[in-house]
Protein backbone atom coordinates (compact mmCIF):
# COMPACT_ATOMS: atom_id res chain seq x y z
CA UNK A 1 0.00 0.00 0.00
CA UNK A 2 1.48 3.28 -1.18
CA UNK A 3 0.00 6.84 0.67
CA UNK A 4 1.15 10.26 0.64
CA UNK A 5 1.50 9.24 5.26
CA UNK A 6 4.31 7.13 4.28
CA UNK A 7 6.05 10.48 3.15
CA UNK A 8 5.31 11.90 5.80
CA UNK A 9 6.05 9.57 7.61
CA UNK A 10 10.03 10.23 6.88
CA UNK A 11 9.44 13.52 6.61
CA UNK A 12 8.12 13.58 10.53
CA UNK A 13 10.33 12.06 13.57
CA UNK A 14 10.15 8.51 12.65
CA UNK A 15 11.01 7.95 16.56
CA UNK A 16 7.52 7.48 17.93
CA UNK A 17 6.44 5.92 14.76
CA UNK A 18 9.29 3.23 15.38
CA UNK A 19 9.32 2.65 19.36
CA UNK A 20 5.46 1.13 19.17
CA UNK A 21 5.23 -0.48 15.88
CA UNK A 22 7.52 -3.57 16.25
CA UNK A 23 6.78 -4.18 12.48
CA UNK A 24 8.18 -1.19 11.12
CA UNK A 25 11.36 -1.52 13.61
CA UNK A 26 12.08 -4.19 11.91
CA UNK A 27 11.10 -2.88 7.96
CA UNK A 28 13.68 -2.66 5.45
CA UNK A 29 13.78 0.81 3.92
CA UNK A 30 14.92 1.18 0.58
CA UNK A 31 16.10 4.35 -0.62
CA UNK A 32 13.40 5.30 -3.73
CA UNK A 33 14.08 8.88 -4.06
CA UNK A 34 17.04 10.78 -3.25
CA UNK A 35 15.02 14.23 -2.67
CA UNK A 36 12.33 12.71 -0.34
CA UNK A 37 14.19 10.14 1.39
CA UNK A 38 12.34 6.94 1.99
CA UNK A 39 9.22 5.47 0.60
CA UNK A 40 7.93 2.12 3.11
CA UNK A 41 5.73 0.00 1.28
CA UNK A 42 3.01 -1.69 3.33
CA UNK A 43 1.17 -3.98 1.61
CA UNK A 44 -2.25 -4.78 2.52
CA UNK A 45 -2.70 -2.81 5.29
CA UNK A 46 -5.73 -3.30 6.96
CA UNK A 47 -8.09 -0.79 7.30
CA UNK A 48 -6.16 1.74 4.46
CA UNK A 49 -5.22 5.21 4.54
CA UNK A 50 -7.92 6.27 7.26
CA UNK A 51 -6.91 3.67 9.91
CA UNK A 52 -3.39 4.16 9.55
CA UNK A 53 -4.32 8.23 10.07
CA UNK A 54 -5.50 7.32 13.07
CA UNK A 55 -2.51 4.62 13.83
CA UNK A 56 -0.02 8.02 13.55
CA UNK A 57 -1.90 10.05 15.62
CA UNK A 58 -1.94 7.63 18.47
CA UNK A 59 1.48 7.68 17.93
CA UNK A 60 2.04 10.86 18.33
CA UNK A 61 -0.03 11.32 21.37
CA UNK A 62 -3.08 12.70 19.13
CA UNK A 63 -7.10 11.70 20.31
CA UNK A 64 -8.13 8.93 17.85
CA UNK A 65 -11.69 8.40 19.76
CA UNK A 66 -12.03 5.01 19.52
CA UNK A 67 -15.84 3.98 18.40
CA UNK A 68 -17.69 0.89 17.30
CA UNK A 69 -16.66 2.18 13.73
CA UNK A 70 -13.19 2.06 13.75
CA UNK A 71 -12.11 -0.25 16.66
CA UNK A 72 -12.24 -3.19 14.64
CA UNK A 73 -9.75 -1.88 12.12
CA UNK A 74 -7.47 0.11 14.50
CA UNK A 75 -7.23 -3.89 16.45
CA UNK A 76 -6.56 -5.47 13.08
CA UNK A 77 -4.00 -2.66 12.41
CA UNK A 78 -2.34 -2.76 15.51
CA UNK A 79 -1.78 -6.38 15.06
CA UNK A 80 -0.34 -5.81 11.78
CA UNK A 81 2.02 -3.69 12.82
CA UNK A 82 2.83 -5.16 16.15
CA UNK A 83 1.90 -2.44 18.59
CA UNK A 84 2.26 -4.77 21.62
CA UNK A 85 2.81 -3.86 25.51
CA UNK A 86 6.92 -5.32 25.14
CA UNK A 87 7.38 -1.60 23.05
CA UNK A 88 5.43 0.57 25.33
CA UNK A 89 2.52 0.26 28.14
CA UNK A 90 -0.62 1.31 26.68
CA UNK A 91 0.19 0.28 23.23
CA UNK A 92 -2.72 0.00 20.64
CA UNK A 93 -3.29 -3.53 21.11
CA UNK A 94 -4.01 -3.27 24.80
CA UNK A 95 -6.38 -0.28 24.13
CA UNK A 96 -8.50 -1.41 20.92
CA UNK A 97 -8.35 -4.67 22.77
CA UNK A 98 -9.96 -3.46 25.92
CA UNK A 99 -12.78 -0.74 24.34
CA UNK A 100 -13.92 -4.09 22.23
CA UNK A 101 -14.04 -5.86 25.28
CA UNK A 102 -15.85 -3.92 27.83
CA UNK A 103 -17.91 -1.25 25.33
CA UNK A 104 -18.57 -3.27 22.36
CA UNK A 105 -19.49 -6.76 23.21
CA UNK A 106 -22.11 -5.19 26.05
CA UNK A 107 -24.25 -3.54 23.99
CA UNK A 108 -26.13 -5.25 20.99
CA UNK A 109 -26.33 -2.16 18.82
CA UNK A 110 -22.63 -1.86 18.45
CA UNK A 111 -21.96 -5.28 18.57
CA UNK A 112 -24.04 -5.57 15.04
CA UNK A 113 -21.96 -2.48 13.93
CA UNK A 114 -18.63 -3.50 14.36
CA UNK A 115 -19.54 -6.71 12.91
CA UNK A 116 -20.49 -5.14 9.83
CA UNK A 117 -17.25 -3.02 9.98
CA UNK A 118 -15.47 -6.17 10.12
CA UNK A 119 -16.87 -7.49 6.14
CA UNK A 120 -13.85 -5.04 4.52
CA UNK A 121 -11.48 -6.68 7.42
CA UNK A 122 -10.97 -10.09 6.25
CA UNK A 123 -8.83 -12.22 7.20
CA UNK A 124 -7.81 -10.20 9.87
CA UNK A 125 -10.61 -9.75 11.72
CA UNK A 126 -11.41 -13.71 11.34
CA UNK A 127 -8.10 -14.77 12.89
CA UNK A 128 -8.45 -11.92 15.81
CA UNK A 129 -11.77 -13.60 16.53
CA UNK A 130 -13.39 -10.45 16.33
CA UNK A 131 -15.83 -11.44 14.38
CA UNK A 132 -16.40 -14.70 16.57
CA UNK A 133 -17.10 -12.83 19.31
CA UNK A 134 -19.30 -10.34 18.18
CA UNK A 135 -21.52 -13.28 17.13
CA UNK A 136 -21.43 -15.42 19.82
CA UNK A 137 -22.09 -11.97 22.26
CA UNK A 138 -25.65 -10.94 19.51
CA UNK A 139 -26.79 -14.40 19.82
CA UNK A 140 -26.48 -14.72 23.55
CA UNK A 141 -28.55 -11.51 23.71
CA UNK A 142 -31.21 -13.02 21.28
CA UNK A 143 -31.22 -15.91 23.60
CA UNK A 144 -31.52 -14.25 26.91
CA UNK A 145 -34.22 -11.27 25.70
CA UNK A 146 -36.36 -14.31 24.16
CA UNK A 147 -36.52 -16.41 27.23
CA UNK A 148 -37.25 -13.56 28.96
CA UNK A 149 -40.69 -12.67 26.43
CA UNK A 150 -43.57 -13.96 26.64
CA UNK A 151 -43.90 -16.95 23.70
CA UNK A 152 -45.10 -14.94 20.63
CA UNK A 153 -43.23 -14.38 17.30
CA UNK A 154 -44.47 -10.80 17.42
CA UNK A 155 -42.36 -9.98 20.17
CA UNK A 156 -39.33 -12.19 19.56
CA UNK A 157 -38.78 -10.50 15.98
CA UNK A 158 -37.21 -7.30 17.63
CA UNK A 159 -33.26 -8.69 16.31
CA UNK A 160 -34.35 -9.43 12.84
CA UNK A 161 -34.13 -5.40 11.49
CA UNK A 162 -30.46 -5.47 12.71
CA UNK A 163 -29.38 -9.19 11.96
CA UNK A 164 -30.87 -9.45 8.40
CA UNK A 165 -28.57 -6.41 7.29
CA UNK A 166 -25.09 -8.54 7.58
CA UNK A 167 -23.52 -10.49 5.32
CA UNK A 168 -23.96 -14.14 4.55
CA UNK A 169 -21.99 -15.16 5.97
CA UNK A 170 -21.83 -13.50 9.14
CA UNK A 171 -25.44 -14.54 9.19
CA UNK A 172 -25.44 -17.93 9.03
CA UNK A 173 -22.68 -17.48 12.17
CA UNK A 174 -25.58 -16.09 13.97
CA UNK A 175 -28.29 -17.87 13.35
CA UNK A 176 -26.28 -21.10 13.88
CA UNK A 177 -25.38 -20.11 17.23
CA UNK A 178 -28.33 -19.07 17.96
CA UNK A 179 -29.98 -22.16 17.33
CA UNK A 180 -27.52 -24.12 18.83
CA UNK A 181 -28.80 -21.96 22.39
CA UNK A 182 -32.27 -23.47 21.46
CA UNK A 183 -34.10 -21.08 20.30
CA UNK A 184 -37.62 -21.78 18.93
CA UNK A 185 -37.46 -23.65 14.68
CA UNK A 186 -40.58 -20.76 14.19
CA UNK A 187 -38.52 -17.91 14.97
CA UNK A 188 -35.12 -18.88 12.80
CA UNK A 189 -37.84 -19.76 9.97
CA UNK A 190 -38.90 -15.98 10.22
CA UNK A 191 -36.00 -14.52 10.27
CA UNK A 192 -34.59 -16.85 6.90
CA UNK A 193 -37.57 -15.45 5.57
CA UNK A 194 -37.17 -12.32 6.03
CA UNK A 195 -33.40 -12.11 5.28
CA UNK A 196 -33.83 -13.99 1.60
CA UNK A 197 -36.96 -11.26 1.34
CA UNK A 198 -34.39 -8.67 1.42
CA UNK A 199 -31.11 -10.29 -0.86
CA UNK A 200 -32.79 -12.06 -3.29
CA UNK A 201 -34.74 -10.72 -6.12
CA UNK A 202 -38.54 -11.44 -6.85
CA UNK A 203 -39.52 -13.31 -9.65
CA UNK A 204 -43.22 -13.89 -9.73
CA UNK A 205 -43.92 -16.75 -12.33
CA UNK A 206 -47.69 -16.55 -12.09
CA UNK A 207 -48.36 -12.87 -12.33
CA UNK A 208 -46.01 -12.92 -15.68
CA UNK A 209 -47.59 -16.61 -17.34
CA UNK A 210 -50.90 -14.98 -16.96
CA UNK A 211 -49.47 -11.22 -18.50
CA UNK A 212 -47.76 -12.68 -21.70
CA UNK A 213 -51.05 -16.02 -21.98
CA UNK A 214 -50.22 -19.39 -23.01
CA UNK A 215 -50.25 -18.55 -26.75
CA UNK A 216 -46.79 -17.00 -26.97
CA UNK A 217 -44.10 -19.14 -28.25
CA UNK A 218 -41.08 -17.45 -25.75
CA UNK A 219 -42.07 -15.37 -22.78
CA UNK A 220 -39.56 -13.38 -21.03
CA UNK A 221 -39.73 -12.58 -17.43
CA UNK A 222 -38.20 -9.99 -15.43
CA UNK A 223 -35.94 -10.21 -12.74
CA UNK A 224 -36.71 -7.12 -10.34
CA UNK A 225 -35.94 -6.02 -6.91
CA UNK A 226 -36.41 -2.79 -4.76
CA UNK A 227 -33.83 -1.23 -7.10
CA UNK A 228 -33.32 -0.61 -10.68
CA UNK A 229 -33.07 -4.42 -12.75
CA UNK A 230 -29.21 -2.98 -13.00
CA UNK A 231 -28.11 -3.69 -9.74
CA UNK A 232 -28.90 -7.56 -10.59
CA UNK A 233 -26.22 -8.28 -13.46
CA UNK A 234 -23.27 -10.06 -12.22
CA UNK A 235 -25.19 -11.16 -9.01
CA UNK A 236 -25.73 -14.46 -9.93
CA UNK A 237 -23.03 -15.86 -8.29
CA UNK A 238 -23.83 -14.16 -4.73
CA UNK A 239 -27.48 -14.80 -5.54
CA UNK A 240 -26.25 -18.54 -5.73
CA UNK A 241 -24.04 -18.25 -2.92
CA UNK A 242 -26.96 -16.98 -0.29
CA UNK A 243 -29.57 -19.10 -1.69
CA UNK A 244 -27.57 -22.11 -0.65
CA UNK A 245 -26.49 -20.98 2.56
CA UNK A 246 -29.92 -19.93 3.41
CA UNK A 247 -31.08 -24.09 2.10
CA UNK A 248 -28.52 -25.50 4.47
CA UNK A 249 -29.58 -23.83 7.69
CA UNK A 250 -33.23 -24.23 7.57
CA UNK A 251 -34.77 -25.81 10.55
CA UNK A 252 -35.89 -29.45 9.91
CA UNK A 253 -39.16 -29.27 11.96
CA UNK A 254 -42.34 -28.63 9.22
CA UNK A 255 -43.86 -25.81 10.74
CA UNK A 256 -40.30 -23.34 10.79
CA UNK A 257 -40.95 -21.95 7.66
CA UNK A 258 -43.94 -21.82 5.30
CA UNK A 259 -44.77 -24.08 2.53
CA UNK A 260 -45.47 -20.45 0.23
CA UNK A 261 -41.52 -19.67 1.10
CA UNK A 262 -40.10 -22.98 0.47
CA UNK A 263 -41.77 -22.97 -2.90
CA UNK A 264 -40.70 -19.49 -3.61
CA UNK A 265 -37.18 -20.64 -2.76
CA UNK A 266 -37.24 -23.58 -4.86
CA UNK A 267 -38.20 -21.40 -7.85
CA UNK A 268 -35.10 -19.26 -6.84
CA UNK A 269 -32.94 -22.44 -6.50
CA UNK A 270 -33.91 -23.30 -10.21
CA UNK A 271 -33.64 -20.13 -11.23
CA UNK A 272 -29.81 -19.96 -10.25
CA UNK A 273 -29.29 -23.65 -10.53
CA UNK A 274 -28.36 -24.31 -6.82
CA UNK A 275 -26.54 -27.65 -5.91
CA UNK A 276 -29.20 -30.47 -6.87
CA UNK A 277 -28.49 -32.19 -4.02
CA UNK A 278 -29.84 -28.50 -1.99
CA UNK A 279 -32.69 -28.48 -4.86
CA UNK A 280 -33.91 -32.34 -4.06
CA UNK A 281 -34.01 -31.25 0.00
CA UNK A 282 -36.32 -28.31 -0.79
CA UNK A 283 -38.27 -30.64 -2.32
CA UNK A 284 -38.97 -33.02 0.48
CA UNK A 285 -39.16 -30.16 2.47
CA UNK A 286 -42.00 -29.00 -0.01
CA UNK A 287 -43.68 -32.36 0.38
CA UNK A 288 -43.78 -32.67 3.83
CA UNK A 289 -46.59 -30.00 3.71
CA UNK A 290 -47.86 -30.25 0.21
CA UNK A 291 -51.77 -29.58 1.41
CA UNK A 292 -50.84 -26.32 2.61
CA UNK A 293 -49.60 -24.97 -1.34
CA UNK A 294 -51.86 -22.91 -3.71
CA UNK A 295 -52.07 -23.42 -7.17
CA UNK A 296 -50.55 -20.29 -8.01
CA UNK A 297 -47.18 -21.54 -5.51
CA UNK A 298 -46.94 -24.72 -7.66
CA UNK A 299 -46.56 -22.91 -11.19
CA UNK A 300 -42.67 -23.43 -11.27
CA UNK A 301 -41.85 -22.29 -14.80
CA UNK A 302 -38.57 -23.40 -16.95
CA UNK A 303 -36.69 -20.71 -16.69
CA UNK A 304 -33.07 -19.86 -16.37
CA UNK A 305 -31.29 -16.82 -15.66
CA UNK A 306 -29.77 -15.37 -18.71
CA UNK A 307 -25.84 -14.09 -18.94
CA UNK A 308 -26.60 -10.98 -17.91
CA UNK A 309 -28.76 -11.83 -15.34
CA UNK A 310 -31.37 -9.50 -16.18
CA UNK A 311 -34.06 -12.04 -18.01
CA UNK A 312 -35.24 -15.32 -18.18
CA UNK A 313 -36.47 -16.73 -21.55
CA UNK A 314 -38.50 -19.62 -22.26
CA UNK A 315 -37.76 -22.39 -24.70
CA UNK A 316 -39.76 -22.70 -27.50
CA UNK A 317 -39.99 -25.94 -27.48
CA UNK A 318 -40.51 -26.85 -23.91
CA UNK A 319 -43.36 -26.51 -21.77
CA UNK A 320 -44.09 -23.53 -19.42
CA UNK A 321 -44.20 -25.23 -16.47
CA UNK A 322 -41.54 -27.53 -14.81
CA UNK A 323 -43.92 -30.80 -14.74
CA UNK A 324 -41.13 -32.92 -13.53
CA UNK A 325 -40.35 -30.78 -9.84
CA UNK A 326 -44.09 -31.05 -9.20
CA UNK A 327 -44.11 -34.88 -10.17
CA UNK A 328 -40.87 -35.12 -7.72
CA UNK A 329 -42.93 -33.07 -4.82
CA UNK A 330 -46.14 -34.61 -5.14
CA UNK A 331 -44.03 -38.35 -4.36
CA UNK A 332 -41.99 -37.18 -1.55
CA UNK A 333 -45.68 -36.31 -0.22
CA UNK A 334 -47.06 -39.73 -0.96
CA UNK A 335 -43.38 -41.38 1.07
CA UNK A 336 -44.27 -39.33 4.05
CA UNK A 337 -47.94 -40.36 3.95
CA UNK A 338 -47.17 -43.99 3.41
CA UNK A 339 -44.40 -43.75 6.17
CA UNK A 340 -47.08 -42.23 8.32
CA UNK A 341 -49.69 -45.00 7.60
CA UNK A 342 -52.05 -42.76 6.50
CA UNK A 343 -51.68 -43.28 2.83
CA UNK A 344 -54.58 -46.44 3.04
CA UNK A 345 -57.00 -43.87 4.59
CA UNK A 346 -59.13 -41.34 3.06
CA UNK A 347 -57.50 -38.51 5.58
CA UNK A 348 -57.56 -34.49 4.72
CA UNK A 349 -54.42 -34.14 3.97
CA UNK A 350 -54.54 -36.28 0.89
CA UNK A 351 -57.80 -34.98 -0.11
CA UNK A 352 -56.85 -31.57 0.06
CA UNK A 353 -53.70 -32.50 -2.06
CA UNK A 354 -56.38 -34.09 -4.40
CA UNK A 355 -57.72 -30.93 -4.94
CA UNK A 356 -54.95 -29.15 -5.37
CA UNK A 357 -53.44 -31.50 -7.72
CA UNK A 358 -56.51 -30.95 -9.86
CA UNK A 359 -56.62 -27.45 -9.71
CA UNK A 360 -52.93 -27.31 -10.82
CA UNK A 361 -54.00 -29.44 -14.30
CA UNK A 362 -56.66 -27.45 -14.56
CA UNK A 363 -54.23 -24.55 -14.80
CA UNK A 364 -51.32 -26.39 -16.66
CA UNK A 365 -53.22 -27.89 -19.61
CA UNK A 366 -53.43 -24.76 -21.10
CA UNK A 367 -49.84 -24.97 -21.57
CA UNK A 368 -50.30 -26.08 -25.44
CA UNK A 369 -46.93 -27.25 -24.98
CA UNK A 370 -47.62 -29.94 -22.34
CA UNK A 371 -47.60 -33.50 -23.28
CA UNK A 372 -50.64 -35.81 -22.81
CA UNK A 373 -47.71 -38.15 -21.34
CA UNK A 374 -46.96 -36.39 -18.59
CA UNK A 375 -49.98 -34.74 -17.98
CA UNK A 376 -51.18 -38.03 -17.33
CA UNK A 377 -49.12 -39.56 -15.34
CA UNK A 378 -49.81 -36.45 -13.25
CA UNK A 379 -53.18 -36.66 -12.96
CA UNK A 380 -52.53 -40.75 -12.20
CA UNK A 381 -50.32 -40.00 -9.49
CA UNK A 382 -52.21 -39.99 -6.36
CA UNK A 383 -54.16 -43.45 -5.43
CA UNK A 384 -57.79 -43.88 -6.12
CA UNK A 385 -59.06 -42.14 -2.38
CA UNK A 386 -57.71 -39.06 -2.67
CA UNK A 387 -60.37 -37.85 -4.59
CA UNK A 388 -64.06 -38.56 -3.07
CA UNK A 389 -65.32 -36.83 -6.65
CA UNK A 390 -63.76 -36.44 -9.66
CA UNK A 391 -65.39 -33.16 -11.07
CA UNK A 392 -62.00 -31.21 -10.63
CA UNK A 393 -60.17 -33.87 -12.86
CA UNK A 394 -63.08 -33.84 -15.70
CA UNK A 395 -62.95 -30.21 -15.86
CA UNK A 396 -58.63 -30.57 -16.30
CA UNK A 397 -58.85 -33.00 -18.36
CA UNK A 398 -61.82 -31.04 -20.95
CA UNK A 399 -59.20 -28.28 -20.17
CA UNK A 400 -56.49 -30.26 -21.79
CA UNK A 401 -58.92 -31.17 -24.40
CA UNK A 402 -59.76 -27.58 -25.38
CA UNK A 403 -56.91 -26.43 -25.58
CA UNK A 404 -55.08 -29.53 -27.88
CA UNK A 405 -57.82 -29.92 -30.79
CA UNK A 406 -55.35 -32.20 -32.34
CA UNK A 407 -55.32 -35.24 -30.21
CA UNK A 408 -56.79 -38.47 -31.94
CA UNK A 409 -59.09 -40.45 -30.79
CA UNK A 410 -57.34 -42.59 -29.42
CA UNK A 411 -55.54 -40.37 -27.21
CA UNK A 412 -58.69 -38.48 -26.14
CA UNK A 413 -59.76 -41.99 -25.14
CA UNK A 414 -56.64 -42.63 -23.18
CA UNK A 415 -56.99 -38.90 -21.82
CA UNK A 416 -60.58 -39.65 -20.26
CA UNK A 417 -59.53 -43.14 -18.62
CA UNK A 418 -58.06 -41.22 -16.10
CA UNK A 419 -61.16 -40.18 -14.43
CA UNK A 420 -63.86 -42.18 -13.03
CA UNK A 421 -67.02 -41.61 -14.62
CA UNK A 422 -69.19 -42.84 -11.38
CA UNK A 423 -67.28 -40.42 -9.01
CA UNK A 424 -68.41 -37.34 -11.58
CA UNK A 425 -71.47 -35.05 -9.64
CA UNK A 426 -74.72 -34.75 -11.26
CA UNK A 427 -73.88 -31.62 -12.93
CA UNK A 428 -70.68 -32.75 -14.03
CA UNK A 429 -72.69 -35.75 -16.06
CA UNK A 430 -74.89 -32.96 -17.46
CA UNK A 431 -72.59 -31.32 -19.03
CA UNK A 432 -70.09 -34.50 -20.03
CA UNK A 433 -73.17 -35.78 -21.76
CA UNK A 434 -73.18 -32.56 -24.18
CA UNK A 435 -69.50 -31.87 -24.66
CA UNK A 436 -68.53 -33.03 -28.20
CA UNK A 437 -64.82 -33.10 -27.37
CA UNK A 438 -65.69 -36.23 -25.40
CA UNK A 439 -65.25 -39.91 -27.00
CA UNK A 440 -68.52 -41.60 -27.84
CA UNK A 441 -67.15 -44.44 -25.72
CA UNK A 442 -66.84 -41.97 -22.52
CA UNK A 443 -69.85 -39.95 -23.24
CA UNK A 444 -72.16 -43.26 -22.87
CA UNK A 445 -70.12 -44.29 -20.08
CA UNK A 446 -71.46 -41.19 -18.10
CA UNK A 447 -74.97 -41.21 -19.39
CA UNK A 448 -75.00 -44.54 -17.68
CA UNK A 449 -73.57 -43.20 -14.39
CA UNK A 450 -76.11 -39.99 -14.59
CA UNK A 451 -78.75 -42.62 -15.07
CA UNK A 452 -77.76 -44.46 -12.00
CA UNK A 453 -77.40 -41.94 -9.35
CA UNK A 454 -80.93 -40.13 -10.35
CA UNK A 455 -82.11 -43.12 -9.98
CA UNK A 456 -80.89 -43.70 -6.59
CA UNK A 457 -82.22 -40.39 -5.59
CA UNK A 458 -85.88 -40.82 -6.69
CA UNK A 459 -86.02 -43.81 -5.26
CA UNK A 460 -87.08 -42.73 -1.66
CA UNK A 461 -83.39 -41.41 -1.00
CA UNK A 462 -84.50 -37.99 -0.97
CA UNK A 463 -83.27 -37.04 2.73
CA UNK A 464 -79.72 -35.45 2.65
CA UNK A 465 -78.26 -36.45 5.64
CA UNK A 466 -79.57 -40.16 4.98
CA UNK A 467 -77.86 -40.08 1.10
CA UNK A 468 -75.63 -36.87 0.52
CA UNK A 469 -74.02 -36.40 -2.52
CA UNK A 470 -70.24 -36.91 -3.91
CA UNK A 471 -69.52 -33.42 -1.96
CA UNK A 472 -72.23 -33.71 0.68
CA UNK A 473 -73.78 -30.68 -0.84
CA UNK A 474 -77.10 -31.74 -2.74
CA UNK A 475 -80.48 -30.45 -1.53
CA UNK A 476 -83.19 -33.24 -2.32
CA UNK A 477 -86.44 -31.13 -2.28
CA UNK A 478 -89.49 -32.49 -3.72
CA UNK A 479 -89.33 -30.15 -6.46
CA UNK A 480 -85.56 -31.08 -6.91
CA UNK A 481 -86.70 -34.38 -7.27
CA UNK A 482 -89.40 -33.85 -9.41
CA UNK A 483 -86.98 -31.82 -12.23
CA UNK A 484 -84.94 -34.91 -11.61
CA UNK A 485 -86.97 -36.90 -12.96
CA UNK A 486 -87.76 -34.86 -15.64
CA UNK A 487 -84.31 -34.91 -16.76
CA UNK A 488 -83.68 -38.48 -16.37
CA UNK A 489 -86.25 -39.05 -18.79
CA UNK A 490 -83.93 -36.20 -21.23
CA UNK A 491 -81.27 -38.17 -20.73
CA UNK A 492 -82.75 -41.72 -21.25
CA UNK A 493 -83.84 -40.65 -24.37
CA UNK A 494 -80.42 -39.15 -25.33
CA UNK A 495 -78.79 -42.47 -24.26
CA UNK A 496 -81.36 -44.77 -25.96
CA UNK A 497 -80.22 -42.50 -29.60
CA UNK A 498 -76.53 -43.02 -28.81
CA UNK A 499 -76.92 -46.57 -28.13
CA UNK A 500 -78.67 -47.25 -30.93
CA UNK A 501 -76.55 -45.21 -33.00
CA UNK A 502 -73.18 -47.21 -31.41
CA UNK A 503 -74.89 -50.56 -32.01
CA UNK A 504 -76.06 -49.93 -35.25
CA UNK A 505 -72.10 -48.73 -36.59
CA UNK A 506 -70.88 -52.18 -34.61
CA UNK A 507 -72.94 -53.58 -36.97
CA UNK A 508 -72.31 -52.21 -40.06
CA UNK A 509 -68.56 -52.76 -39.55
CA UNK A 510 -68.84 -55.89 -38.99
CA UNK A 511 -70.48 -56.44 -41.23
CA UNK A 512 -67.99 -54.34 -43.88
CA UNK A 513 -65.02 -56.33 -42.28
CA UNK A 514 -66.84 -59.79 -43.08
CA UNK A 515 -67.25 -58.57 -46.89
CA UNK A 516 -63.51 -57.24 -47.50
CA UNK A 517 -60.61 -59.31 -46.44
CA UNK A 518 -58.40 -56.35 -47.09
CA UNK A 519 -58.26 -52.44 -45.00
CA UNK A 520 -57.71 -50.68 -48.40
CA UNK A 521 -61.11 -52.18 -50.02
CA UNK A 522 -63.39 -50.81 -46.89
CA UNK A 523 -65.48 -47.86 -48.38
CA UNK A 524 -68.78 -46.84 -47.47
CA UNK A 525 -71.28 -46.05 -49.97
CA UNK A 526 -74.70 -44.05 -49.42
CA UNK A 527 -77.49 -44.38 -51.99
CA UNK A 528 -79.03 -41.18 -52.54
CA UNK A 529 -82.66 -41.16 -52.08
CA UNK A 530 -84.58 -42.24 -55.40
CA UNK A 531 -86.00 -39.55 -57.69
CA UNK A 532 -89.61 -39.82 -58.40
CA UNK A 533 -91.09 -41.41 -61.62
CA UNK A 534 -92.29 -39.23 -64.72
CA UNK A 535 -95.86 -39.83 -63.75
CA UNK A 536 -94.91 -39.22 -60.31
CA UNK A 537 -93.30 -36.18 -60.98
CA UNK A 538 -96.36 -34.71 -62.93
CA UNK A 539 -98.49 -35.51 -59.70
CA UNK A 540 -99.34 -31.39 -58.53
CA UNK A 541 -99.49 -31.77 -54.72
CA UNK A 542 -102.04 -29.62 -53.20
CA UNK A 543 -102.87 -28.38 -49.63
CA UNK A 544 -106.27 -29.96 -48.47
CA UNK A 545 -108.26 -28.33 -45.36
CA UNK A 546 -106.69 -31.27 -42.68
CA UNK A 547 -103.01 -30.05 -44.55
CA UNK A 548 -102.62 -33.82 -46.09
CA UNK A 549 -101.06 -33.37 -50.18
CA UNK A 550 -103.74 -34.78 -52.66
CA UNK A 551 -102.87 -34.91 -56.28
CA UNK A 552 -105.17 -33.98 -59.29
CA UNK A 553 -107.63 -36.81 -58.46
CA UNK A 554 -108.35 -35.96 -55.30
CA UNK A 555 -106.40 -39.22 -53.53
CA UNK A 556 -104.31 -38.94 -50.37
CA UNK A 557 -100.55 -39.30 -51.80
CA UNK A 558 -97.47 -40.19 -49.18
CA UNK A 559 -93.73 -40.38 -50.28
CA UNK A 560 -91.72 -42.49 -48.36
CA UNK A 561 -87.60 -41.72 -47.93
CA UNK A 562 -85.35 -44.90 -48.02
CA UNK A 563 -81.57 -45.03 -47.65
CA UNK A 564 -79.33 -47.97 -47.97
CA UNK A 565 -76.03 -48.95 -47.68
CA UNK A 566 -74.39 -51.46 -49.59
Amino acid sequence: MRNNHFILLILLEQYPLVARCGYLNRLELEPSNPDLGYDPKLENFPGGSETFELVLKFCYDLPIGLNPNNVAALRCASEFLEMTESLEDGNLISKTEAFFTFVVLSSWRDSVTVLKSCEKLSPWAENLQIVRRCCDSISWKVSRENSATVENISEEDWWFEDVVTLRIDHFIRIIVAIRAKGTKPESIGSCIMRYAEKWLPDIDAGKAIKRHGYSQNEVQWSVTTGKSLEGVIGQNKEHRMIIESLVSILPPQKEAVSCKFLLWILKMALVFSISPALISELEKRVGMVLEKANVNDLLIPTYTVGDQGKMVKMINDRAMHNIDVVQRILEYFLIYEQQQQLLLQQNPRTLTVGKLLDNYLAEVARDPNLSISKFQVLAESLPENARTCDDGLYRAIDTYLKTHTSLSEQDRRRLCKIMNCEKLSIDACMHAAQNDRLPLRTVIQVLFSEQVKMRDIIQGKDNCDDNPGQDGSWLCTKKEVNTLKAELEIVKAKMAELQTDYFELQQEYEKLNNKHKSLSSWTFKWMKIKKPSLAQAKIVEEKADDGQPRSHSGHKTKFHRRVSIS
